[in-house]
C-alpha cells in the first residue's frame, strides 16, 4: 500500500482527524477515511485514534493509502458529434450526460471510452514522479469539460499533439468561450469576477471562494440577451479552476440554471419551466494546430434542451 506523512500546521489545528485527512486526501470518501483510521492505518504520533481525535500542533500522522484500482479502459460504440478531424487532433460537440474520462462512479460509457472504439489507441500522459504510470483512463485528453457541460472539446490523437495541446493550455494561449444561462437579471453589461477558488473547506467534493487553499481565479461576462427572470452570458475564463464558471456566477448571485451543485432550488426551475441540467456549454475553442502552428477555431451551436429553454425564456418575456 501507498504511505504518507503528513504534518500539522498552524491552519489545521484542532480539526477532526478525519477532516484533516480529507483535506488532503479529497478521492477518498468520508467511511473510507473512517475506515482506515479504525483499523490503523492512519496513526497519529504511531497511536491509533478515533476519527473525532483533534489534530494537534506539529502532528504526525501516517497515512497507509489504498491501491489505486486499474480499470481496463475498452472501446464502446459510443456516437460522437465530430466538428473537425485530421491525423493529429479531433474535435467533438460533447454532449450533456457525457463523461469526459474513466473516474470512481464511471468506468465506462465515457467520451474516452468513444474515442478508442472510433479510432484505436490515444496517447496516454506521461511518466511523471507522482504518476509513475501512464494514465489510459485520459488518453487522448488534454481538458475537461464536466458531465453536464456540453460544447466543444479537442483530443490529441499522437503524443506530438499531446504534448503541443498540453503546453497551450498550461501557458493559457487557448481560447474558450461559453454561453450561460444563469439566473436572475444581470444589469451592467460586461463584468470581470476575481475571486480565488479551491476545495470548500467542509465538503470537499465542492469547489468555493471558502476555501483554505485557493488558487487565483478570472471569470469575464458579457451579457447576450435578457429574460423577464434570466440573462444569457457569452463568459471567458482566464484561468481554468474545476467548476469556475459555476462558482463564480453563483458568487455572484446569479447561478447556472439547473446547477444542482452550487444553484440550489431557485436555479431548477424558473417561470414554470423545469430546467433539465445545468446550462452552460462550451461555445467555441481556439488553438494553434499542434503540426502546423496554424491558429484554428472550433464554433458548436447549444443542445436541444438549452436552445427549448431559451425558446421558451424569450416567448414568457413577449408581452
Amino acid at each position: 500500500m501507498p504511505q504518507k506523512t503528513l504534518t500539522v500546521n498552524e491552519r489545521h489545528i484542532a480539526k477532526r482527524l478525519d477532516m484533516f485527512i480529507a483535506h488532503y486526501e479529497p478521492s477518498l470518501s468520508r467511511s473510507e477515511i473512517q475506515r482506515m483510521i479504525k483499523d490503523g492505518r492512519a496513526r497519529v504520533n504511531k497511536s491509533i485514534e478515533k476519527p473525532g481525535y483533534k489534530t494537534r500542533l506539529h502532528d504526525e500522522i501516517a497515512l497507509e493509502l489504498p491501491d489505486k484500482k486499474i480499470h481496463e479502459v475498452l472501446p464502446e460504440p459510443i456516437p460522437l458529434f465530430v466538428v473537425y478531424e485530421d491525423s493529429h487532433i479531433v474535435v467533438v460537440n460533447k454532449p450533456p450526460g457525457l463523461v469526459v474520462h474513466p473516474a470512481p462512479g464511471n468506468y465506462t460509457g465515457t467520451l474516452v471510452n468513444a474515442l478508442l472504439y472510433h479510432y484505436g489507441s490515444l496517447p496516454s500522459s506521461p511518466k511523471t514522479p507522482t504518476a509513475p504510470a501512464p494514465d489510459k483512463e485520459r488518453a487522448g485528453i488534454v481538458h475537461r469539460l464536466d458531465k453536464d457541460t456540453s460544447g466543444v472539446l479537442v483530443v490529441a490523437r499522437t503524443e506530438q499533439a499531446l504534448r503541443s495541446l498540453s503546453a497551450q493550455f498550461k501557458n493559457r494561449t487557448v481560447k474558450k468561450r461559453y454561453l450561460a444561462l444563469v439566473a436572475g437579471s444581470i444589469r451592467k453589461g460586461s463584468g470581470e469576477i476575481e475571486a480565488p477558488l479551491g476545495r470548500h473547506v467542509k465538503d470537499r467534493k465542492k469547489m468555493s471562494t471558502y476555501t483554505n487553499k485557493a488558487r487565483e481565479a478570472t471569470t469575464s461576462f458579457r451579457v447576450k440577451e435578457r429574460f423577464s427572470s434570466a440573462t444569457l452570458l457569452e463568459v471567458g475564463i482566464k484561468t481554468g479552476r474545476t467548476h469556475q464558471i459555476r462558482v463564480h456566477l453563483s458568487h455572484i448571485g446569479h447561478p447556472v440554471l439547473g446547477d444542482r451543485v452550487y444553484g440550489g432550488p431557485k436555479a431548477m426551475k424558473i417561470g414554470g419551466i423545469v430546467v433539465p441540467r445545468q446550462m452552460l456549454h462550451a461555445e467555441s475553442l481556439s488553438i494553434l494546430h499542434p503540426d502546423t502552428g496554424h491558429p484554428m477555431a472550433f464554433i458548436a451551436p447549444p443542445p436541444t434542451d438549452m436552445a427549448d429553454v431559451m425558446n421558451r425564456l424569450r416567448v414568457l418575456k413577449q408581452p
